[in-house]
């Protein structure tokens, strides 16, 4: 019985409408990535992207389909027309001929569109490659080995051997292709005695395998330029045995696979398995002799005996690429005896290292939220941003800033129109000078609050407080913004008092507009969410906003730039603008030697995991060749040419011409922001740390390699200390300049090797590195660790003698600045509180440490702490034995005691004041005042001559425990700011 019609339809329908929702799904996540690129102005960019992957998925789906698929027509019109009955018999292959012959254009049509796909992917991903080939810009410089510009291999090499690849894939994919049809089909069979195979099976074999050993002839020619960036020797980049013997026998067995080739083409005339068999021992056997026996004896016995005298033209080549593909070559190295002076100091009176910036940003994430937060929905980045803002004199001074940016709505409205149509943005700047604080030890905030107020913000004239495109990855992965602009839905902050909330409606150019039904369901469709098709909230205003990362926005418009892990917020033009920096960085550039990026960028900063780390790539070239700005109100991005004359950098303008706008066109005020970026300073201290060295001789033996410290504010764990922007003078100079600094040690042994310096001003001195290179004979300078451990010794003794521990110490950026002839270590001590209120801990700033020379000072400011190193008679630093005799008491029994007590108590009664819900702020207040009167006189009773010791006073301090502490360690701590209410209401004591 025959089924009726409709349902055998049903089937046939069923897979047209899968396979049209499916097509649609495709259709729209294309489409509205088009939709994204035209609202950025960067369409160029997605159609220059798309066209040339379609034209390289075409040409490599057709040629491999044209090459592999001819043979398998040609090996089947070519088959025996009596099968295997030439060969006097049946064949295994009869039976599997017999059930593949009936669906043969069925199988064919399918294998070569699955190959198709797969090879036409394969070469379409490789289209940077063929951009950078087809735009590739002349370094106008050669290599050593060859005479042959560098481009050649940062730009030809990679295609010839990407084509390469492709063609040699695609005729083993013939060859196998064709013997099985040859099999199936009686061509060959491989029953004893031995292969018995037709004519033209044998022709056609004989003439693909000819092919094969060509193109292997042509490899071997090819991979003679490979050897440029070879890991045999010492150091990367074509060695001694590369370049005497490789290399030779790279050409020798070129040649011998020209002839192995031409025996198999003469296959084609002469019968049997003979000229083939020979050709292929031929080639076999030279491969191993010549290719590898050859080489590794040169290796073992003339390079290793010698390897220095061998070597050393060759190391040589390697420090001098280096040094240029990491653009260190100019990096001024000098010595510095770094013989501290304290009474040239007191005579010249200089005090540029006054203003030095005490906030770190790596801790003041949790006070930002806690004092500034304002709701529970806010966030600030951590770690904050460092950058440059005028005072009220107009000098520019180091400011810790950050942005607050929305997360989401609370927990229990979290739903599809909160989360996508009020909750959009975040509002705000936040900036406070890193060289003061209030009298609480908190920041002195001249950028605060919402809306926004303060002296920072008269004097960028900051008209948009708004954050719709920040770096918080738990916010919405997009919202629609826009509606009626006559009844605002989106939330802009709180009114004052928690009663309200303050509205707006979007107006900015950026976003896709969501007023039409046709995009609203392709969105629908991207998103799986059918509320973007049914809201009556999205109208004709409306506009979605994605890819809202600064990072992500950059990377997507500019796909062959590796960008900085840490963008960071500037007011620009009365805007508010993340700044972004991009590289072009290859590995490919010839004699270098290659590391991982991610490696390279890797300490304590990154190890936050909320910095973005770089991938583990390697490379062995970078530059720092674009500024990319993305605004933050409606993520305009723009594109500037910092490096010009970057050849990276030509080729991809070249390749997208207009996208990169030049760097004449950045305003005055951006320039002010620019600064130079962390992971670039950070690869080329890691590759400085050895590449100082420039003498072959010097660089192999090794003794003068340096370290990048480990981070001696992270007790022991072993991750590398970050860089530090700071403002500081160098030695030479008499203009403070803005500057990314971090240090070396030896490679065995804790004391100071060099300090490392990069003017980070946008101007004429903008990337000048210098080194100042402690001399290996002088006496040795204390490095970051032995410094943490003196500072942590003396500040252990003064704590444990208030005999108090229920709150934390925490140490601020270890920082290192030169000084009147000397190195000056500069470290802010923190007190982490617990308020009142459910509220998270946070740090407060209540001691400055001070060590330069032999002299260390410890003090509530930072001009404290220099007066007691520089002015007055000078504590020392002392060893563990003699701080436990410094501890012990000078007094009296009782004055001591009442002095330890008045602590006791005033610190309990700041602590219940701070536990109090609200925190009662005039009562923590009181107790501070009275714990300061209790310390000095606890200092006074120390000062009087001592009839009998007291035991209780008497604490060991280790110089390398890291001790926990109390706010009553801080005389000076006073009432930390609810997060409603303004933190600099109280007044500012500058402690520069």
């Amino acid at each position: 019985m025959r089924l009726p019609r409709r349902p055998r339809l049903l089937l046939p329908v069923a897979i047209a409408l899968v396979a049209i929702v499916a097509l649609f799904f495709l259709f729209s996540g294309i489409y509205t990535d088009y939709l994204w690129y035209d609202s950025t102005g960067f369409t160029s960019v997605f159609s220059g992207m798309v066209l040339t992957q379609i034209v390289l998925f075409v040409v490599g789906a057709v040629l491999m389909v044209g090459i592999a698929g001819g043979n398998m027509l040609l090996a089947f019109k070519t088959r025996p027309m009596f099968g295997p009955a030439i060969f006097g018999g049946g064949s295994g292959a009869d039976r599997y001929r017999m059930a593949l012959d009936p669906h043969r254009k069925l199988i064919f049509i399918v294998g070569m569109g699955l190959l198709a796909i797969f090879s036409g992917s394969s070469f379409a991903g490789q289209w940077k490659t063929w951009l950078e080939f087809s735009n590739g810009a002349s370094f106008g410089k050669t290599d050593k080995l060859f005479g042959m510009d560098i481009s050649f291999f940062m730009f030809d090499y990679p295609f010839i051997r990407m084509v390469l690849n492709f063609l040699f894939t695609a005729v083993i994919i013939s060859i196998v292709l064709a013997a099985i049809t040859h099999y199936l089909y009686g061509g060959f069979r491989l029953q004893s005695p031995g292969v018995h195979a037709s004519r033209a099976a044998r022709v056609h074999l004989s003439v693909l395998l000819g092919i094969f050993v060509l193109l292997k002839a042509v490899a071997y020619w090819v991979d003679r330029f490979g050897l440029v960036f070879s890991d045999r020797g010492y150091v990367h980049g074509a060695s001694y045995t590369d370049v005497n013997a490789v290399l030779p026998a790279k050409t020798i067995l070129a040649i011998i696979a020209l002839i192995c080739a031409a025996l198999f083409f003469a296959g084609v005339f002469r019968p049997g398995g003979m000229l083939p068999g020979v050709s292929f021992g031929l080639l076999v056997l030279s491969a191993i002799l010549i290719g590898g026996v050859y080489p590794a004896l040169v290796e073992q016995f003339q390079v290793k005996p010698n390897q220095q005298g061998k070597e050393a033209a060759y190391i040589q080549r390697n420090i001098q690429a280096t040094r240029e593909s990491y653009n260190i070559d100019k990096t001024e190295v000098e010595t510095y005896n770094a013989q501290a002076d304290p009474a040239a100091v007191q005579a010249n009176g200089d005090t540029s290292v006054s203003g030095v910036r005490l906030l770190d940003p790596a801790l003041l994430g949790s006070t930002y939220e806690q004092t500034q937060r304002i709701r529970g929905f806010y966030s600030f980045a951590d770690p904050l941003d460092v950058d440059r803002y005028p005072d009220s004199t107009g000098k520019l001074v180091d400011h810790i800033v950050g942005v607050r940016e929305l997360t989401g709505p609370p927990t229990e409205q979290n739903n599809w129109i909160n989360r996508v149509l009020k909750y959009t943005h975040g509002y705000g700047f936040v900036a406070a000078p890193g060289n003061k604080v209030d009298s609480g030890g908190l920041p002195a905030y001249d950028a605060k609050d919402m809306p926004v107020t303060g002296p920072l913000v008269d004097s960028t004239k900051l008209k948009e407080s708004r954050i719709y495109f920040g770096e918080d990855e738990s916010a919405s992965e997009y919202v629609i913004a826009g509606g009626d602009p006559n009844n605002p839905q989106e939330l802009d902050y709180p009114e004052t008092g928690g009663t309200g909330q303050k509205n707006s409606t979007y107006t900015g150019k950026g976003g896709v507009p969501v007023g039409s039904f046709f995009n609203r369901l392709l969105y629908a469709a991207k998103y799986s969410e059918a509320n973007i098709v049914l809201s009556g909230d999205v109208n004709d205003n409306s506009k979605i906003l994605y890819v809202r990362n600064p990072r992500d926005r950059v990377q997507k418009v500019a796909p062959f730039l590796t960008l900085d892990g840490n963008p960071y917020p500037a007011i620009v033009d009365g805007r508010v603008q993340w700044i972004i920096d991009g590289y072009t960085t290859s590995n490919d550039y010839p004699y270098a030697q290659s590391q991982s990026l991610g490696d390279m960028t890797r300490d304590t900063s990154t190890d936050r995991r909320v910095i973005a780390q770089q991938p583990s790539d390697k490379i062995n070239y970078i530059r720092n060749s674009v500024k990319a700005t993305v605004d933050a109100y409606d993520g305009t991005v723009r594109l500037y040419a910092w490096d010009a004359n970057d050849p990276l950098l030509k080729t991809w303008s070249s390749a997208f011409p207009g996208v990169i706008s030049p760097a004449s066109q950045m305003s005055a005020e951006l320039r002010q922001h620019v600064r130079y970026p962390e992971d670039l300073f950070k690869v080329q201290r890691f590759t400085l740390s050895r590449y100082h060295i420039t003498d072959p001789g010097a660089f192999y033996g090794g003794q003068d390699v340096w370290n990048v410290p480990n981070d001696p504010t992270q007790g022991d764990k072993n991750i590398k200390q970050p860089p530090y922007y700071l403002t500081t003078t160098m030695p030479g100079s008499n203009t403070p300049a803005f500057s990314l600094t971090t240090t070396f040690v030896p490679r065995q042994g804790p004391n100071l090797a060099a300090f490392m310096a990069v003017n980070s001003t946008a101007g004429p001195d903008y990337g000048r590195m210098r080194i100042l290179r402690m001399p290996p004979s002088a006496t040795p300078i204390p490095g970051p660790g032995q410094a943490q451990n003196a500072f942590q010794s003396r500040f252990a003794g003064e704590l444990n003698l208030l005999g108090v521990g229920a709150s934390s110490v925490r140490y601020g950026n270890l920082l290192t600045l030169p000084y009147a002839g000397g190195l000056v270590y500069i470290e802010p001590v923190y007190i982490q509180v617990t308020a009142g209120g459910g509220q998270e801990p946070y740090p407060i700033l209540q001691r400055v440490l001070v060590s330069f020379g032999s002299k260390i000072g410890v003090a509530r400011t930072l001009e404290e702490a220099l007066t007691e190193v520089f002015g007055g008679e000078q504590q020392q630093q002392q060893q563990p034995s003699d701080q436990q005799q410094q501890a012990q008491p000078n007094t009296s029994n009782s004055a001591l005691n009442s002095a330890i007590a008045n602590a006791k108590k005033a610190y309990s009664d700041a602590q219940k004041a701070l536990q109090a819900s609200p925190p009662d702020w005039d009562a923590y207040g009181d107790a501070q005042k009275r714990l300061e009167e209790a310390l000095q006189a606890l200092e006074g009773a120390n000062a009087q001559p001592q009839q009998q010791p007291s035991p209780t006073a008497s604490p060991t301090a280790s110089p390398t425990a890291s001790p926990t502490a109390s706010p009553a360690a801080s005389p000076s701590a006073s009432p930390s700011a609810s997060p409603t209410a303004s933190p600099t209401a109280s007044p500012t004591a500058d402690t520069s």
